[in-house]
């Protein structure tokens, strides 16, 4: 079976006036069905380079990315993007900022609503459904936001940091909740974070990048057994250390 997600030698670089800034150099890696990565580095490593260049928003100067098997341009799959805010419309009610998407690309119908009359109440928003967002917690936006997002039912999911702007125990949490529904969702989904025990937490496999240019410096598979599955319930595990240790070890020897 091919990848879900097949990344070969991508490069991507910046022009200004001032000339071309290198920030992505020789990226490979793949996202096989149903797996969760998660992507660390330094500031200015090229994360979220990398992401625009996943779904599309930027092309690459050299490589190639295919989904599925089939390059990137002609690939029927479709990407959802998760960003550090959930962007929620306050003169629009939840259930109208869930259905956003699916009014955009015309997909929205009785059967798209009632689907997302069930999305609604399986995640814990249904009582909220004629709430505006400022009725609600940021970790309730922020799973609102999920719903609008997995709703356009993408084959690929990518997140830039969507808890980064919840307080820490809040943060905690929402982690712990809306990585459990994508995981039960069978979605193929890579984060980016700063946060080392967020991405070890979540994450089949962490890659590691170098600083600006980013490249890839390491590929670290994750296990901590079936039954641990929540991040919450990987951090009290002793593996938990063990996987931090060598990611900020990979971090600190940035070469």
């Amino acid at each position: 079976m091919k990848p879900k997600l097949e990344i070969r030698g991508v490069s991507y670089s910046y022009h200004s006036l001032e000339g071309e800034t290198l920030a992505l150099s020789d990226i490979s890696f793949t996202a096989e069905n149903g797996e969760f990565l998660a992507i660390v580095g330094p500031s200015g490593c090229g994360k979220s380079t990398l992401l625009s260049l996943l779904s599309g928003l930027l092309s690459p100067d050299k490589g190639e990315i295919y989904m599925d098997g089939v390059p990137q341009a002609e690939a029927r799959g479709t990407t959802g993007y998760m960003l550090q805010r959930d962007h929620l419309f306050e003169w629009r009610t939840i259930m109208g900022n869930a259905q956003l998407g699916l009014e955009i690309q015309k997909k929205l119908n009785s059967s798209s609503k009632e689907k997302l009359h069930e999305m609604l109440h399986t995640y814990g928003l249904g009582s909220f459904e004629q709430a505006r967002p400022s009725e609600l917690s940021g970790g309730m936006r922020q799973r609102a936001a999920l719903v609008r997002t997995l709703a356009l039912e993408p084959d690929l999911l990518l997140l830039d940091e969507p808890f980064s702007a919840l307080d820490y125990q809040t943060r905690l949490s929402v982690c712990d909740d809306i990585s459990s529904i994508i995981k039960s969702a069978k979605k193929t989904a890579i984060l980016i974070t700063h946060d080392l025990s967020e991405a070890i937490s979540v994450a089949d496999r962490v890659i590691v990048l170098t600083s600006r240019p980013g490249r890839i410096k390491a590929v670290i598979p994750t296990s901590f057994g079936e039954d641990y599955v929540r991040p919450l319930a990987r951090r009290n595990m002793p593996e938990f250390s063990v996987y931090f240790n060598q990611v900020w070890k990979e971090l600190q020897n940035d070469d």
